[in-house]
């Protein structure tokens, strides 16, 4: 039931680093974009703004 990509709700779009990383996270049903960070056991995830402070919106076709 899970194991099919095409119906993945989020996509990673974007990936940075090694013992540090970043990722940018798309939900494909509401196009928000979500930034997740680890380093070492931590981790942390947030909703991406913009410069104005309002969430991050792609387009929906992922």
């Amino acid at each position: 039931m899970f194991k099919n990509d095409e119906n993945k709700r989020f996509k990673v779009i974007y990936k940075q680093g090694l013992a540090s990383s970043f990722k940018i996270i798309v939900d494909t049903e509401t196009g928000i974009n979500y930034l997740f960070t680890a380093d070492g056991y931590a981790g942390g995830l947030t909703v991406l703004l913009d410069k104005d402070g309002r969430p991050v919106v792609s387009p929906v076709e992922y």
